[in-house]
């Protein structure tokens, strides 16, 4: 186990024991990683991930606060972020995504109509007005799913349907650690529908190899 993971389900353990309710204080540094038995450096970047899932909110020159979210929500929140770290077979998803969302949009492009254009471009527009990362994630479902409908190979809706659903968690947490991951993924979505509006098959596979491979090459880093 990594040891930023470890740290991670330590500081859980004591929101479940309820030595650390929504609202606390957690002990300075230097005594709460000796009370653990971590380092202050793996203490560090497990405060940093809690911090960005907003289970942490650290006050700069007044301390790091537990949020006030329910302690069941805290608690799974938590689990999430080990689960990303350890599973690899998310990785393994991302990589059969990256074999078929390209063979998506090759059989979309020669059949994606103007209406089918105009219909991608209103979903990208109704992106970019959204704040939320899982508002942008439930987004990038919807267009890649449309994609898929496009394509006209109902097994090969399923099957994305089904490795959309299962990398979910993934994508919401590269969209809340990566700086610029919502921009960039918007920037890609317009790249494949333009690609799709020239019935360019080649280039909109490209694009959506770029596009998932991005993700990819994110979670490989993120798992260590």
């Amino acid at each position: 186990m990594a040891v930023t993971d470890e740290a991670i389900l330590k500081i859980k353990a004591m929101i479940r024991s309820g030595e650390l309710r929504p609202g606390d204080r957690l002990p300075p540094e230097k005594e709460l990683s000796e009370a653990l038995g971590l380092s202050r450096s793996s203490l560090r970047e497990a405060v940093k991930a809690l911090e960005v899932i907003r289970v942490l909110d650290v006050r700069r020159g007044d301390g790091t606060y537990v949020t006030s979210l329910t302690p069941d929500i805290l608690l799974d929140a938590m689990s999430f972020v080990v689960d990303i770290h350890q599973d690899s077979s998310v990785l393994e998803l991302f990589e059969v995504r990256r074999i078929l969302e390209p063979a998506a949009a090759t059989l979309a492009a020669p059949r994606a109509t103007a209406a089918d254009i105009e219909h991608l471009h209103d979903l990208l527009a109704q992106a970019h007005s959204t704040t939320s990362v899982d508002d942008l994630v439930a987004h990038d479902q919807v267009f890649h799913r449309y994609i898929a409908e496009l394509a006209g190979n109902a097994y090969l809706t399923s099957l994305l349907e089904t490795l959309s659903s299962s990398t979910l968690r993934a994508r919401i947490w590269r969209g809340l650690s990566e700086e610029g991951a919502v921009e960039r993924t918007l920037t890609e979505h317009r790249a494949i529908i333009e690609a799709l509006a020239r019935g360019d098959a080649t280039l909109a596979a490209a694009h959506a190899t770029v596009h998932i491979n991005g993700v990819a090459e994110w979670l490989r880093q993120a798992m260590g």
